[in-house]
């Protein structure tokens, strides 16, 4: 019942947001009219729409955001003509088109307004309005992506679009009373109609030309997000986690599910902790593998039929920096331990799309050198079945079946394979090799240097985006050209060229378009894929405006080229000498790159 209580406040609190600015024209053009035939219908429309388009977005992919796309651009057009029936009522009278006789019953009734028709136009403004995600729209949005679609899911959207309403009908009806005072000066009335329409035709303006997530979204407003944070930390705390102490490392060790990094220059584990997809189940695990979509390197197993063994859990996705760096260890463990009982399984549980393709998972499989079974947990079923909420995560099952251990991110490796000898003492009661583990770590796999690494890991998509400074702003789903400050602060990027940026992906639309990031930290990972049709994308890296030299990652030269063949991390840049704050900038020599996320080593 709190998180219902969160959402309808979070809506609430939209009043207060320039993202609200686009669609106040749409609300007030009608606020001379009577509220329940007229307000009250429209803002009903709205609220429905909103709750049904985001619950799709959230579960339905690209096919959900193409069918809002044709939406909002019929939306557009219907109010284009509302408004142009508002400016030019003798027009109207004149036209003779189907569509502009609909915008003038939709504008005037002679019986007074239509629900049906106001309605009609709150399902326009639904369809058009896009909210500032701040704390709780984010707790609820990224819940959603995690957990599937659900009836929860929707019923939160519907309470948070219910909060907006609730602001908009107190200021719809303190709007209507000015109006209807206006009205009564002679001659008010037709200028009322003329000064409304041309406020729809702008807003229509500004949201045909994505205004709307640009110049108003960075207008220097009252921010709600400091408001809705004290709310959430109020009503929907963190509870704590059973990890020890020495057990929770630093964000920079590993990934969140849904969580966004808070704006910081340096994060920690506090931050790391702050999920806005929600706390994990206080329930125990229950350690199922049904839930896998494949099984690679082996045929379906199960925990009842290990009995006996000791398992190793190990969640991981292949474009995880963090998990990349603990597989030297995993795979050492396999191969020292194998003979002895210890049986790994990796849980292959994707954060982006194309980490769900098959294929790609068995060729990041064979290059990475994993001999040992993989659960594809395309649906985080097994995710969800252990509460876990973290890439990478190692879970240790005796041969009794119970959990004993975890751990979460990097390090501590030898507490680690201490566990894993103590358990198999117990249950094999047989002597243990007791060679060193030999590690062999090279590329991206090699350590961080954790010591001097200040900057987070930082996703494209406009969903978990951050530090941003692009000034055009993001023009959510549309190709927009954007420009690049000559000067960034550390930890600021931003994006130069043409670009479509979605919710977890930005792709370039022409030659010659860039990234630019301010860093400190020695190692620079990018996460990027090929064009939609496969075809390879030529690229050039500088530093500080220079070829990288012996600076370059494995995946570049000196001179700073290197090609994108393939979804996957890119390492870009490894530094040899001091560690200071650099400016890398990445062009693309021809469109089509698909970028998701900068991490960092």
């Amino acid at each position: 019942m709190l998180l219902f209580f969160l959402a309808y406040a979070g809506g609430i609190l939209t009043i207060l947001s320039p993202c609200i600015l686009p669609v106040l024209p749409f609300v007030f053009a009608r606020s001379d009219q009577p509220f329940r035939r007229s307000g009250l219908p429209l803002l009903a429309g709205m609220a429905v729409t909103f709750a049904i388009v985001a619950s799709l977005a959230t579960v339905g992919g690209g096919w959900a955001v193409r069918a809002n796309q044709f939406g909002r651009i019929a939306a557009l057009v219907l109010f284009g003509i509302f408004g142009l029936t508002l400016l030019f009522s003798s027009l109207a009278d004149r036209l003779s088109r189907p569509l502009v006789r609909l915008g003038n019953r939709l504008s005037q009734n002679p019986t007074g307004p239509s629900i049906a028709n106001s309605f009609l136009l709150g399902i326009g403004t639904g369809l058009l309005w896009a909210p500032c995600a701040g704390p709780i729209l984010g707790l609820i949005l990224t819940g959603a992506a995690l957990s599937g679609a659900s009836t929860h899911t929707t019923l939160l959207l519907l309470a948070y679009a219910a909060g907006a309403a609730t602001s908009l009908t107190i200021a719809l009806l303190a709007g209507g009373r000015v109006f209807a005072a206006m009205k009564r000066s002679l001659g008010a009335e037709e200028w009322i109609r003329r000064i409304l329409g041309v406020a729809v035709l702008a807003g229509v303006v500004v949201v045909a030309f994505g205004l709307d997530r640009g110049i108003l979204t960075r207008l220097s407003l009252t921010s709600t997000t400091g408001l809705e944070q004290r709310l959430v930390d109020r009503f929907h705390p963190q509870p704590q986690q059973t990890v020890p102490a020495n057990d929770v490392p630093s964000s920079n060790a590993m990934m969140m599910a849904g969580a966004p990094h808070k704006p910081t220059s340096t994060t920690n584990a506090n931050n790391a902790m702050m999920a806005a997809g929600g706390p994990a189940s206080a329930a125990p695990p229950t350690t199922d593998l049904s839930g896998a979509t494949a099984w690679l390197n082996s045929p379906p197993l199960n925990l009842a039929a290990l009995h006996g063994k000791v398992v190793l859990i190990d969640f991981w996705t292949y474009s995880c920096i963090n998990c990349l760096r603990t597989l030297p260890y995993i795979k050492a463990w396999n191969e020292k331990y194998k003979s002895s009982g210890l049986v790994i399984i990796g849980v292959h549980t994707p954060e982006f799309p194309f980490e769900k393709d098959e294929s790609n998972v068995r060729k990041a499989i064979h290059d990475l050198g994993l001999t040992y079974p993989v659960a594809m947990d395309d649906d985080y079923r097994i995710w969800r079945s252990f509460n876990n909420q973290f890439w990478p995560a190692d879970y240790l099952i005796d041969a009794t079946g119970q959990l004993r251990f975890h751990h979460f991110g990097e390090g501590d490796y030898d507490a680690t394979e201490q566990q894993i000898r103590t358990l198999l003492a117990e249950a094999n009661h047989q002597p243990l090799p007791t060679t060193p583990t030999s590690i062999a770590a090279t590329g991206a796999e090699a350590a961080a240097d954790s010591t001097d690494t200040q900057s987070p890991e930082t996703y494209i998509g406009y969903h978990r985006a951050q530090n941003f400074v692009s000034p055009e702003g993001f023009n959510q789903n549309e190709a927009q050209l954007y420009q690049a400050p000559a000067t960034l602060q550390l930890n600021q990027w931003a994006l130069a060229g043409k670009w479509e940026v979605d919710r977890q992906i930005a792709t370039s639309i022409a030659p010659s378009a860039a990234i630019v990031f301010r860093f400190h930290a020695r190692d620079l990972h990018l996460v990027l894929g090929p064009s939609a049709d496969g075809k390879p994308i030529r690229f050039r890296i500088t530093i500080d405006g220079k070829t990288p030299g012996a600076d370059h990652g494995v995946d570049t030269d000196a001179e700073g080229n290197g090609t994108v063949k393939e979804d996957r991390l890119y390492q870009l840049i490894r530094q040899q000498g001091t560690i200071h704050d650099r400016t890398f900038r990445i062009e693309f020599l021809t469109p089509g790159v698909q970028a998701y996320s900068f991490t960092f080593g």
